[in-house]
């Protein structure tokens, strides 16, 4: 049977980013994706936002591990070249009665450590943007957009370190030992294998991988919920210069305008919480998004949105639960020292990757 030091599952933005960490200090790593390619799941259905560490609760991970990520982001994408735009964005209220929340929001940017923030009236928002609704706006200079692609700068990063990253390699199942884990590797050549390390990065499937691990004690699994979130895209371009948010409702951040680097904008995504994971975009749900979208943007031209895609959240918390955490357990929460888990790594995920990646690195001592 072969024998690995490390072994990531999930080649996703979040997996490769600790696999990279890992080879870096010079581990031996295997990365193990269970689709044809790497980041087919989460990593390729979400905005390609940089976010700045507006929405998250002080102290938390996401709050920590978003601003952590977002600055080393930004340095990463600069020294490889990697498309990338500071295009800065605007969260707006379009009515009085929204503004204490806009506030709020404010003091918790504060609070986070976000930097190149301000509170923005109406007359400067029509100099910024005059085809925007909104009696003010928190304006964030630091948010921008990356090119998803950017996967795979990690993963040559990953490999160049003596990583090796093996897709259509769907973990089966395995049992934790004494020594590491033991582990059914299926796909075109089913083998066993064995590790001294295991990181679980699967996203949607991490539940699914820590429930096939015997010796796993079952009551360390949090629960999973999903959130799915549909995009449009418009036909033609907007006429805004700063991505586009309204004051966050509960579960989300609201049906926001954004754009990729050539131009192209998008609404979305929309919460719905589901308990199946299905991608598909009904066409009907363009009229809700248009009531959203007019909110703020009144001169949305009729019938310019055409589904786009869609994305499923894995979250820790639930409808009912208020806003939740990323869920990082290291030996000490699995309760096995070979062990390492991450669960509901949602949004901000992209951006907080490479910042994941190095404190789950700084776990395997």
């Amino acid at each position: 049977m072969d024998r690995v030091e490390t072994v990531v599952i999930g080649a996703g933005v979040i997996g490769l980013s600790i696999a990279r960490a890992l080879a870096l200090r010079g581990r031996e790593v295997l990365v193990l994706e269970g689709e044809s390619a790497i980041g087919q799941g989460t990593s390729s259905r979400n905005s390609e936002v940089i976010h700045a560490g507006l929405y998250y609760a002080p102290g938390s991970l996401r709050a920590r591990f978003c601003v952590e990520g977002r600055r080393a982001l930004y340095r990463y994408c600069t020294e490889r070249g990697i498309p990338h735009r500071r295009c800065g964005k605007l969260v707006v209220a379009t009515a009085r009665e929204e503004e204490p929340a806009l506030q709020a929001l404010f003091e918790r940017a504060e609070a986070n450590g976000v930097e190149d923030i301000e509170m923005v009236g109406a007359a400067q928002l029509a100099q910024l943007e005059p085809d925007l609704n909104a009696t003010s706006a928190l304006h964030s200079g630091t948010t921008g957009i990356v090119d998803g692609h950017a996967m795979l700068s990690l993963q040559g990063d990953a490999e160049n370190a003596g990583a090796l990253v093996q897709c259509r390699a769907p973990v089966l199942g395995g049992t934790l030992t004494g020594t590491g884990a033991r582990l059914r590797i299926g796909g075109e050549a089913p083998t066993e294998i064995e590790t001294a390390l295991l990181v679980n990065a699967a996203g949607l499937g991490a539940w699914d991988v820590s429930n096939s691990l015997n010796r796993l004690d079952s009551s360390t699994i949090p629960p999973r919920h999903l959130a799915k979130g549909c995009y449009f895209s418009l036909s033609g371009r907007a006429p805004f210069r700063h991505l586009i948010y309204p004051v966050p409702p509960a579960g989300g951040l609201g049906t926001h305008l954004t754009f990729d680097l050539g131009g192209q904008a998008r609404f979305g995504p929309d919460v719905e919480w589901v308990d199946r994971i299905d991608y598909r975009v009904e066409s009907a749900r363009a009229e809700a998004f248009e009531r959203s979208i007019r909110r703020y943007w009144p001169g949305l031209p009729e019938n310019a949105l055409a589904p786009a895609y869609a994305g499923i959240r894995p979250r820790t918390w639930g409808p009912d639960d208020g806003p939740g955490d990323f869920v990082i357990q290291g030996p000490a929460e699995t309760g096995h020292p070979a062990y390492v888990a991450l669960y509901g790594i949602d949004s901000p995920g992209l951006t907080s990757s490479l910042a994941v990646g190095a404190h789950v690195a700084g776990l395997m001592r």
